[in-house]
């Protein structure tokens, strides 16, 4: 809340820096009140939705990916949120996830197709299981908080500077008197509006880096399994494709920072988020337990000693959690899917949310074909059979 805190005095200060710059400190204050509060209502109110738009995420049901939904629920149950999140698919091969909603009765959890096919059972709890610690823990809404202050900040910097360069930053009163010290307010209110954007969005990715590591932990916790969050971070990690519909404002969001070059493998260091590196080490160092104490000592232990990583609170009612195995396929509900199978499985969904139905030809072809095509039957490119839409 400290560094919360620090963003709100920022965007305090810049008003009331290019308010003075004009003739009226309180007014400046004023207008940057009045420009957070818009954004800040339309982020609580419409946030999830441009997020999930953006995304091009795709909702789903539980007879659409019984797999994904599954998970869901368990870890649903396990962090003891009080309803079930909705659940999408984003289409693209990037390896990523996000969840969003301003509190944990209207939150969403949304996957890419590509984590989707690469990940085990283990490996999707632990990826699920860090995103309902973000909806529990209302990492969502505290991020969105944080990003609106950056946003406003960035804008009135923005306008400001360049309202006081090409209006000469008040020198027509200057000429009356005081001329000195209207310049010195003009060259303060400048390097605000330089310093101010820099700090503000320094503070930000501070303060996500801080609950990727909470929500990592509660993860373990969840699961009762750090490897599997381990593995499915270590598989991230080795994703050579770029997320297509992030951007600054949304990086945050994700489980890991889903900025890269093209082509190549992520970035050890992210501005948003822990070392993948790092966060891997900590997870597979949690050898006495699941609790956020043991996350805590396994910190330290990567780290070398320092400050402790979790809240007061969470280490206060840190009780013994025991670590168990890997999830057996004989204990399954279902067999483990296969990567192929996996695949396939997104695949065949993803085109029928898009308005096609798929049809299995007895020669083996699949034909994907429009649900509007305006025909009763179609024939198999390949041996010439007919089969009904």
């Amino acid at each position: 809340m400290i560094l919360v805190a620090a963003m709100g005095i920022l965007l305090l200060l810049i008003g009331y820096g290019l308010g003075l710059a004009f003739g009226s400190g309180i007014a400046g204050l004023v207008i940057a009140l009045v420009v957070w509060a818009i954004m800040n209502l339309i982020a609580y109110f419409q946030g999830d939705s441009i997020l999930l738009s953006m995304s091009k995420a795709i909702k789903i049901g539980p007879d659409d990916h019984p797999r994904l939904y599954n998970v869901v629920e368990e870890m649903k149950i396990a962090s003891g949120l009080p309803k079930m999140p909705d659940v999408y698919i984003i289409d693209d091969p990037a390896l990523n996830a996000f969840a969003t909603g301003r509190d944990p009765s209207k939150a969403s959890v949304a996957i890419t197709s590509g984590l989707l096919e690469k990940l085990n059972r283990d490996e999707l709890e632990g990826v699920i299981g860090h995103e309902m610690s973000h909806i529990k823990n209302r990492d969502v809404l505290l991020m969105s908080l944080c990003s609106v202050i950056l946003g406003t900040i960035v804008i009135l910097a923005w306008y400001g500077s360049r309202a006081l360069i090409f209006s000469g930053g008040g020198s027509r009163r200057s000429s009356k008197g005081g001329g000195q010290g209207q310049l010195i307010i003009f060259a303060v209110a400048i390097i605000l509006m330089i310093l101010a954007p820099i700090i503000a969005q320094l503070i930000y990715f501070a303060i996500s880096r801080k609950r990727e590591y909470l929500a990592d932990a509660s993860s373990a916790l969840y699961t009762r399994y750090p490897e599997g969050l381990a593995s499915a971070l270590e598989k991230i990690g080795t994703s050579t494709y770029q997320l297509k519909t992030a951007n600054d404002a949304t990086a945050p969001m994700y489980i890991a920072n889903p900025y890269r070059k093209q082509g190549r493998a992520a970035a050890d260091l992210s501005s948003t988020h822990p070392p993948l590196s790092e966060r891997i080490r900590i997870l597979r160092a949690m050898a006495g337990g699941a609790s956020y104490a043991d996350y805590d000592n396994a910190y330290q232990q990567v780290h070398k000693g320092g400050a402790t990583i979790m809240p007061a609170a969470a280490l206060a009612g840190a009780g013994a959690v025991g670590l168990r195995a890997a999830a057996p396929e004989a204990a399954l509900k279902e067999p483990e899917p296969t990567r192929v199978e996996r695949t396939r499985q997104v695949g065949d969904l993803l085109w029928q949310k898009s308005g096609y139905k798929i049809i299995d030809c007895e020669c083996g072809t699949r034909l994907k074909v429009p649900s509007n095509i305006g025909k009763a039957t179609v024939k198999c490119p390949h041996c010439g059979r007919t089969h009904n839409v």
